[in-house]
Order: C-alpha cells, then structure tokens, then sequence
C-alpha cells in the first residue's frame, strides 16, 4: 500500500512544470523531482522514469496590475497566444538518495494580434500570427535526499541543483503581415520565442508529508537564476525601435529570472489518486544575479490546482489544470525608467490564460 501511494505521489510531482499562462514568458524549463527513490529502499525499485507531460493554454485576458484591461476584448485588439509544450523528462536513480534528470521540451507557438501587423484599427481583416516551432531550453539536475528514504518513508525533503542551457531558438522569426502587399520578417513576441538566450541556475526543494496512508500534503519551490541580462534580440519585429524604447532599454529582450511555489495534498484511494493544491508562478521584476533592464513582462499568477492520477503497473496516467484567482502584470524595469523620465507613471500590460491543462503519463523502467 505504502509503495502503491508513493509512487501514485510521484507521478503528481514528476509532472510538473514552471510554464505560466499568457505573455509573462515563463517557460517550461522547470519540474520538480519525484519521491520514487523511496521505492529503492527494497532494492526492487525501476531505475529509469520517463515523464511525458503536455501542456496547452490561450490566454486573451488583458491586465495591468491586477486590473483586467476588459475593453480590449470588446473590442476586438485582444492578443491571443496558443501555447502547447511537450516535456520529456527522463529521471535516472543513481542509488537511494541520488538521481539525475534530464528536461527537453517540444514547443509549437502561435500568437493572433492586430498590433503587431496592420494595427490595432485595421479592423478584424488586419488579425494576422506569428508561430514558433522547435525545441526549447534544456535542462540537467542533480537531486538529493536530505534524509535517508529507508529511515524516513514518512516526510522528506529533496534538493535538486541544474543547468539550463540555451538550446531553444530565441531569434526565432516569421512574418509580420503590414498589408496586403508588405510583411516583414522580424523576431517574434518574446512570449512564444522557444528559448531566452541564457544560460541559467535551477535550485529546487520538494518536500513530502504522509498524514495517512491515504492522505499527504506536499511543497515545491523551483527557481531559475539567469545572469545574463540582455539577449540582444530585437524587440521591434522586424523594424525600427522607437525612441522611447531605446531609452528606457525595451528595445531589447531581457532574460528573466522565474520561479514557482506549490503546496496542497494528495488523497488516495484504491488506484486513484487526488490533489487540491495552490500554485504561484512568478517572472520578477528584478533578478538575483545580473542586471534587469530590457523587455520583459514581470508578473504572477495564482492558481487552484486540482488534479487526478491513476495508477497501472509501472505506469501513471494524470491530469491537472491549475485556474487563475489572481494575475498581476507588475510594472517592469523599463516602465520604472519612462516613469522617471517623463514623470507619468507607466505600466504595461499582458495577457493571461483562464486555465492550463497538464495531461501525461509516467512510465518507469
């Protein structure tokens, strides 16, 4: 029985990724590690765990701050993102407390906007996309248990230390439809870029505790540190930055730093296994290491996450959509630099999803 819910419990933590729902471009180069070490402890545990996990939102909702920019839908000038990413993320267990992971994700963008084309009042006949396609940032872990798995089946905690290399495509570029005889190829939105151009630091911490054998609360923290500042990729797609932007420094894409927190609990019962928690994705505004000026859409979201496992032999099925409560696009670098230039307060916005879908499977071998 306890093998049973570890392993369903696993299979909810192995899924997860650090992706938030509209433009504040948090990618999925996240995941936490699983608790399937603890299956070791007999030494009839599976070495290998392959996660397969795909992920979908659209996000259309418009906000500044906190407030939602309604008008935007009314009237049409909505931006319209349709992200899907599948990850493929293989665990290999080094021993009872050791393991290692590799992260590679699989990306198809696409984004629908006047704005960006033929303008926000060419009318519906001036929506046009742009799409990304490709594999994105990959990443490599090292993760520990802090405590022996054989001694503490009840509660531990895991720290895991990465990589993330910058193998996804951040000039990736396609065409800007001006109008009927002119387009321009130029970088496309930072939100659907495949990669950020930076090589970045993971630390992450997953925790577990086992109320019953039925019941358990869980926590993760992920958190990506990226020196770089800027990546040098225009901002103007495909032509001229304004003044403006060459002043306040958005005329090129900065690369982030991002994280994410969850906690909540997880019900089992027979080979289903239940969760209810609360997760908060955050690009910030300022980064740990390195400068933090260039483009970028500082933000969080705030989300309910239910979701729902089921368990086969050396298999787990699972699906999860985590729902907005709160987004707040917070005023970045840039907007605080035009605020003391001109002396009128600035804040962009960004446009959010209502929902993500997380759907997958866990195969250990």
């Amino acid at each position: 029985m306890r093998r049973l819910f570890l392993f369903i419990f696993a299979a909810f933590l192995v899924n997860q990724k650090a992706t938030a729902q509209g433009c504040v471009a948090i990618r999925s180069t996240g995941g936490t590690a699983s608790t399937l070490e603890h299956m070791n402890d007999t030494g009839k545990g599976k070495d290998w765990t392959l996660n397969i996990n795909n992920r979908y939102f659209k996000s259309f909702r418009h906000f500044v701050g906190t407030a939602e920019q309604k008008q935007r839908k009314e009237q049409g000038t909505e931006v319209i993102n349709h992200a899907y990413t599948m990850d493929l993320y293989l665990q290999r267990n080094l021993n009872k407390r050791w393991s290692v992971a590799l992260d590679v994700p699989i990306i198809a963008n696409s984004r629908s906007s006047l704005y960006e084309h033929g303008g926000n009042n060419a009318g519906p006949g001036g929506r046009h996309s742009t799409h990304s396609f490709g594999i994105g940032d990959v990443r490599f872990a090292v993760y520990s248990w802090l405590l022996d798995p054989a001694r503490n089946p009840k509660w531990n905690v895991q720290a895991g230390l990465g990589i993330k290399l910058p193998t996804g495509d951040y000039r990736y570029q396609d065409f800007f439809i001006k109008n009927d005889s002119t387009k321009v190829l130029g970088p496309v939105d930072q939100s659907i870029q495949l990669g950020d151009g930076g090589t970045g630091i993971t630390l992450e911490l997953n925790a577990f505790y086992s109320l019953t054998h039925s019941l358990s609360v869980y926590g993760n923290l992920y958190y990506l540190s990226s020196p770089r500042e800027q990546n040098g990729v225009s901002t103007a797609r495909g032509g001229t930055a304004s003044a403006g932007a060459k002043a306040n420094g958005s005329d090129v894409m900065s690369v982030p730093d991002q994280f994410m927190v969850r906690a909540g609990a997880n019900f089992m019962f027979n080979r289903f296994s239940a969760s209810l928690g609360v997760r908060d994705e955050c690009l910030p505004v300022h980064d740990l290491i390195g400068g933090s000026n260039g483009f970028r859409r500082p933000g969080y979201i705030i989300s309910i996450e239910p979701g729902l496992n089921y368990s086969l032999k050396n298999v787990n099925l699972y699906a999860y959509v985590p729902v907005a409560v709160v987004r707040n696009r917070t005023q970045s670098v840039p907007d605080k630099l035009t605020t003391e230039r001109t002396g009128v307060y600035a804040q962009g916005d960004a446009a959010f999803a209502d929902y993500a879908v997380n759907i997958g499977c866990t195969i250990r071998f």
